[in-house]
């Protein structure tokens, strides 16, 4: 009995000792501000607790159906003239972003054009034959779901793994308001609300374009040339400022479909240039870009090429050699703060749509200051006015209870150390909810004691009879409210899931300390009293 004895103490202290480095770690010293420095590192506040940035995203999903069926409009068309076949037009529709329209179809090559396209293009798109020998293909609503679902998931991806470079630590970056396209991001700890919307908003797909006319001076000016309306196949895009040499804002009539892409890009850096020491950043290709990129420059030499990104002419030039797989950016107001963060936003990959804020708000730490003294000072008066219940009421055994409660909360300030999770103010909740369970599951075990010795049976035999009745309850107990934190981990949000996370945890800290812990407590004391001596509950 005492070996055994002996060895459940020991997995205590070691339970102890071991969750205890979790919440310190390794301190720079013993003060009391050391101690609180070394907590607040191993354990990360929230946005609510910390302060820092609320944003609510809306992903333009459209614009990412919109963007592949030009795409496509512009390969069927290579395709067919690959094929011998000419057409009047393969135009995206105006009024629809899955749709596209054929017009101009020789009577002779109907059955040939539908055939080609259906080949390669039958399983994304619906084809309907129309009057005046067209065509019309309606991209398939499973195709389109597909498309939009894709552009949430690589939104998510692109905007994480931007925050990741800001070095935000603990972001909260999901999918919100589900089904509506809308993204969640929550920055502890970061108020510098202008350079986050740069970084996360820019679509930062750069392309390259040919040109088919300009520079003009103005909108208005391109319009005029232009007869007043821009083809469906065309782009009409500005400048950015001090891009041009005349360091106005010209407008380039541009063809719609990019000879180069955003992922098409394989990497990105910045740099100096050699002659007017002024930063800028190199971006290189994919091998296959690379290759689609000579064979278009190549045949194209004298004329116009711009790079482009998030609707802006970064740079128009004219192509004097065959370029491969490396171009660069520079000029302008380029500081060395946006030369990295443009090549960080290249680097990163480009947001298949735009974005659109719906919702956003700093929290300032005065605010998260309050909430923490709040927070710990409602955890600290239950936890002293239970602790005082359980000794008043159980008298002996309620040391019993209060030294189980204690290790059950380095239990899981422990655990959340090592894991580095965020605490929130429902994480606050959740740990006093935990210290709750912990009593209600002790109130069970005693109650359970009592009956057996008010039956008349010895103090261990009450304690052995008392433990094996209420373990079943406590199970019970646990088993259903662990279920309930699965749910609310599973679809809640940041905060919520947080919740879930503390009163898991604190939950299975509390079987084991309400139980083992507990026992073992009981046990010792039994072991130093005489058999038969009185039991203090």
């Amino acid at each position: 009995m005492r070996k055994n004895l002996t060895t459940k103490v020991v997995v205590i202290i070691a339970v102890l000792l071991f969750f205890i480095g979790g919440i310190i770690g390794v301190p720079k010293g013993l003060s009391s501000s050391a101690l609180k420095d070394a907590l607040l590192q191993r354990i990360n506040l929230g946005l609510d607790l910390r302060g820092g940035t609320h944003l609510i995203l809306q992903v333009m999903v459209d614009e990412a159906v919109g963007i592949t069926r030009d795409s496509d409009a512009s390969h069927i068309q290579t395709d067919l003239q690959q094929a011998g076949i000419t057409v009047g037009s393969v135009t995206p529709d105006t009024s629809r972003t899955d749709v596209i329209n054929i017009a101009g179809i020789p009577a002779d090559k109907s059955s040939d054009v539908r055939s080609t396209i259906d080949a390669k293009y039958g399983t994304a798109y619906d084809i309907a034959s129309g009057a005046n020998n067209t065509l019309t293909l309606t991209m398939k609503p499973s195709e389109v779901d597909a498309l939009k679902k894709a552009a949430m998931d690589q939104s998510i991806q692109v905007i994480t793994q931007r925050v990741n470079e800001l070095g935000t630590s603990e972001p909260v970056i999901q999918e919100y308001n589900l089904g509506s396209n809308q993204i969640l991001v929550e920055l502890p700890g970061v108020d510098d609300l202008g350079r986050v919307k740069d970084v996360i908003q820019s679509t930062a797909r750069l392309e390259i374009h040919a040109v088919d006319g300009g520079p003009y001076t103005s909108e208005q000016d391109a319009l005029q040339q232009l007869g007043g309306t821009v083809p469906v196949d065309e782009l009409l895009l500005p400048t950015k400022p001090g891009a041009s040499s005349s360091g106005n804002v010209e407008w380039y009539e541009l063809k719609r479909v990019a000879e180069v892409g955003g992922t098409d890009i394989r990497s990105a850096r910045v740099s100096q240039n050699p002659n007017t020491n002024m930063p800028e950043v190199d971006f290189f290709l994919t091998t296959a870009a690379g290759d689609h990129f000579a064979d278009f420059t190549g045949a194209n030499k004298g004329k116009y090429l711009a790079i482009t990104m998030d609707g802006k002419i970064q740079e128009a030039a004219t192509i004097h050699d065959q370029i491969r797989d490396q171009g660069n950016i520079s000029g302008g107001n380029m500081t060395t703060d946006s030369a990295n963060d443009l090549a960080m936003l290249l680097n990163t990959g480009s947001l298949p749509a735009s974005l659109h804020y719906l919702q956003e708000s700093t929290v300032g730490p005065s605010l998260g200051a309050d909430s923490i003294h709040q927070g710990v000072m409602a955890s600290l008066v239950g936890m002293i006015a239970v602790m005082l219940f359980m000794l008043i009421y159980y008298r002996g055994a309620g040391i019993n209870a209060d030294l189980a409660l204690f290790l059950n909360l380095v239990i899981l300030l422990g655990f959340m150390g090592y894991t580095h999770s965020v605490l929130t103010l429902p994480g606050i909740a959740g740990v006093i909810l935990t210290i709750g369970m912990g009593v209600d599951s002790n109130v069970l075990i005693f109650e359970r004691i009592r009956e057996e010795m008010r039956a008349g049976k010895s103090p261990s035999a009450s304690v052995e009879q008392g433990f094996a009745h209420a373990w079943t309850t406590i199970l019970d107990t646990h088993v259903t409210t662990i279920v309930s934190a699965i749910i609310l981990f599973i679809f809640g949000t940041g905060p919520v899931r947080g919740f879930a996370v503390t009163l898991s945890f604190g939950l299975f800290a509390n079987l084991f300390t309400a139980v083992f812990v507990s026992r073992t407590i009981f046990d010792a004391n039994l072991n130093r009293k005489q058999r038969g001596g009185a039991l203090s509950i």
